[in-house]
């Protein structure tokens, strides 16, 4: 670089990360700042907020929305709203998405200038970020550089994404993205690995078997695909087949796969009309060896003859069709992967058998050793023996099987106890303060597992009608209900109503106002003093079948006066 092409930043602090920010504010820009995780994301906007110091009243209106955004604000909240009266923000999953959101229209327009942030707006934002500053270029992973956990670049694909934060566009001539060397050592690897460095291959999903089995149920569910003829041209015309160049080891992925769904009963088809058949439906005798695969044009090939078994004589892979089962059909719909479904059906089977209605966490902990809830909460050292002491209570009489904790997914299997006991906690109405301090899950994360869990088990009730496991019926619907609100078995009836979430509830509840009938019997006026807002005990009414008259001043018999409860 030349020396007139370097940026000169005037040091004001100890931290190049803060006298970039200061440079930026000053020249009448903003900035996103990448680090590596949520907690550095925090600190780091906590420090330019108090560096900053850009207190006015749009910053304290943003800091105060970012504050209301739970009905009861955690410490994350408090300290988003502090740094956002600062002039700063961070960005990660763990944030609402009603916070996100504060976050980002209020740098689009000006009132925050600085973002900290994880890669969660590396790709698909248009903000208008003059710079962006790329801190941290290594990252922990279970899978480091040298096959086991620890500190790795980041991908040249993941850089190019942050550097195309910066000069939007719609918003800037030209952007500006900063990374960070501690050493001239370092500032040459970086630059040659960075820099003027190649970006990684694309590699196509259907390579990853969870993805393959999903997509292969819906072609055959939805009639894209009808035989076996018509699935390899399909597949051969992918990206994946480029890329993987051997079609006979494709299709043994394939084949393998379609094994799995016929055997759990999702697809139909004789296994006589395989894409592949064994060597004993060979006429054969003298054949000794083990079966082996061997493909339908190789047997109807000319060397053969008539040494080809009467039954296998005379097929014709075109026309060997392939077809959903209802229970396939519907586990497509579900846009579940099969394997789930299939842990789920065996689960949900056990569970029809149980004596007696079943425990929530039992099933909690069912939908939680699926793929779809990963990632799940990792177990500390400091943890094990309390989640060991929860498994032990179960007394071995869980929906999954335990493995053996010298088996690689027994730690798997310890996340998906502690993830099952968050669950346990949020529908005995714990609130999101509690869940943070105790497991280290933010809201948004809450809202994130809430939702896949929602998912999961409107599956579950969807499967259990399919497979008619009717005990199981309302006791899934019941829980999926309990899930969603975060609330306890007692409050469904007056979750029924719209706008009563678990927090109204709770309070209508305490004040004997228990189902829909006591409800309907109480006074409007002792609704609004439950509730705080007459016009929500109206609505209440209302949605009861009861219409009472609203006046803003003075009032007759059968009249409220919503000026007393706003």
């Amino acid at each position: 670089m030349d020396e007139k092409d370097e940026l000169e930043i005037k040091e004001e602090n100890q931290s190049p990360v803060i006298n970039i920010a200061l440079d930026t504010v000053k020249i009448g820009k903003q900035a996103l700042v990448f680090v590596a995780t949520r907690q550095s994301a925090e600190k780091a906007a906590e420090e330019i907020a108090h560096s900053l110091k850009l207190n006015n009243d749009a910053l304290n209106a943003a800091a105060e929305e970012a504050l209301s955004a739970l009905a009861r604000p955690t410490k994350q909240c408090e300290r988003l709203a502090s740094c956002i009266k600062g002039g700063s923000a961070f960005h990660h999953s763990g944030l609402t998405s009603k916070q996100r959101q504060l976050i980002e229209s209020s740098f689009r327009n000006g009132t925050i200038k600085i973002i900290c942030c994880t890669p969660t707006l590396a790709a698909g934002v248009d903000l208008p970020a003059y710079r962006a500053v790329i801190r941290d270029l290594k990252r922990f992973s279970e899978r480091g550089d040298y096959g086991y956990g620890g500190m790795g670049w980041i991908p040249v694909l993941e850089y190019l994404q942050m550097c195309g934060r910066a000069g939007r566009p719609s918003f800037d001539n030209e952007g500006q993205a900063i990374i960070f060397a501690d050493s001239q050592s370092e500032e040459k690897e970086v630059s040659q690995h960075y820099i003027h460095g190649e970006p990684e291959e694309i590699y196509s999903k259907l390579a990853v078997e969870p993805v393959l089995r999903t997509h292969l149920l819906s072609l055959i569910a939805t009639g894209m695909i009808g035989n076996r003829k018509e699935m390899m041209d399909f597949f051969s015309k992918t990206f994946w087949a480029h890329q993987y160049k051997n079609l006979d080891q494709l299709e043994s992925t394939i084949e393998r796969i379609l094994g799995m769904l016929r055997e759990w009963e999702f697809i139909s088809g004789s296994r006589e009309d395989s894409l592949f058949v064994t060597a004993d439906k060979i006429g054969n005798e003298s054949n000794t060896q083990p079966q082996q695969a061997v493909r339908h044009d190789r047997v109807f090939g000319p060397s053969l003859g008539n040494d080809i078994a009467p039954e296998v004589r005379g097929m014709n892979p075109m026309k060997n069709s392939i077809k959903a089962t209802p229970l396939g059909q519907r586990i497509a719909e579900l846009y579940l992967d099969p394997l789930t479904a299939h842990e789920l059906i065996i689960g949900l089977s056990k569970a029809e058998k149980w004596q007696g209605e079943i425990e929530p966490f039992k099933l909690l902990q069912l939908i939680s050793s699926t793929l779809e809830m990963r990632p799940l909460l990792r177990v500390k050292t400091k943890e094990l023996e309390e989640i060991q002491s929860a498994l032990l209570e179960q007394g071995g009489s869980l929906l999954v099987e335990e493995p053996s904790m010298y088996e690689e997914k027994y730690e798997d299997f310890l996340a998906s106890i502690k993830t099952s006991l968050f669950f346990q906690e949020w529908i005995d109405e714990n609130d999101e303060e509690y869940l943070l301090e105790k497991y280290g899950i933010r809201p948004g994360e809450i809202h994130a597992k809430v939702e896949n869990a929602d998912w999961l088990l409107y599956s579950s009730v969807e499967l259990a009608k399919i497979l008619r496991l009717q005990k199981l019926h309302r006791t899934l619907a019941k829980l999926r209900f309990r899930v969603q609100y975060g609330a306890r078995e007692e409050l469904l009836p007056l979750l029924q109503l719209k706008g009563i979430g678990r927090v109204r509830a709770r309070k209508l509840f305490n004040n004997k106002v228990k189902t829909l009938g006591d409800a309907k019997a109480a006074d409007v006026s002792t609704l609004a003093q439950i509730l705080g807002s007459g016009k929500l005990a109206l609505d209440v009414k209302e949605q009861l079948g009861q219409k009472i008259e609203a006046v803003r001043e003075g009032k007759r018999k059968g009249q409220i006066n919503l000026a007393d409860y706003e």
